[in-house]
């Protein structure tokens, strides 16, 4: 029987595993790019000459709650003038009730409507918003004007077509009251590093 040759106290065979487990779980473990977030197809053959105009990420408490970015044919404010894309790579699960209590919650601070039409805005945002798991996209198309269309994982997810509405939704993160102002500097191309 014929012994492998040790290689500090490993053997030679036992090395290789160790390191392709250790190369494995490095890939595995390895922080995204933030910003990594594709543009549906879908939304690029509705809307052409969009080129992306800023990223960034959100953090709470120093746990990361998702990736987004911001697509459009202008950069800076006039970026949200026209149509626009935004697309969200959430980094933890979130159930569509939550999705649309946290988006009506955020309208309601920044005052855009009052009790009753948040509470029709609502029923039309569950039916466009639906849940998601860690590292699904949820991408709108906001058309000023004319209303939104929406993508989870590439697959279209429905329409809003009350204008008002999908203003208040891109609001929450466009708005220049919004809660994350630096995110919205970085989605609008207008923070250092800037793509």
């Amino acid at each position: 029987m014929t012994r492998a040759p040790k290689l500090g106290g490993w053997t030679r065979g036992g090395a290789r595993v160790v390191c392709v487990l250790a190369l494995a779980a490095a890939s595995i473990l390895a922080p995204s790019h933030a910003g990594a977030v594709a543009l549906p197809p879908a939304a690029r053959a509705l809307e052409t000459g969009l080129e992306q105009v800023g990223r960034g990420e959100l953090r709470w408490l120093g746990f990361k709650l998702y990736d987004a970015a911001l697509w459009s044919g202008a950069r800076g404010e006039a970026a949200i003038d026209g149509a626009h894309v935004l697309s969200i790579r959430y980094a933890r699960a979130v159930s569509s009730a939550r999705l649309v209590a946290l988006s009506l919650d955020e309208m309601r601070r920044l005052g855009l409507a009052d009790e009753d039409r948040l509470a029709r805005w609502g029923e039309a945002l569950a039916a466009v918003l639906p849940s998601v798991e860690a590292g699904d996209t949820l991408a709108g198309l906001h058309r000023p004007g004319q209303g939104a269309t929406f993508w989870h994982q590439g697959r279209p997810s429905g329409a809003l077509g009350d204008p008002e509405l999908a203003r208040a939704f891109f609001a929450i993160w466009l708005d220049p009251r919004t809660r994350e102002p630096g995110l919205r500097a970085q989605l609008l191309g207008l923070a250092d590093g800037a793509p």
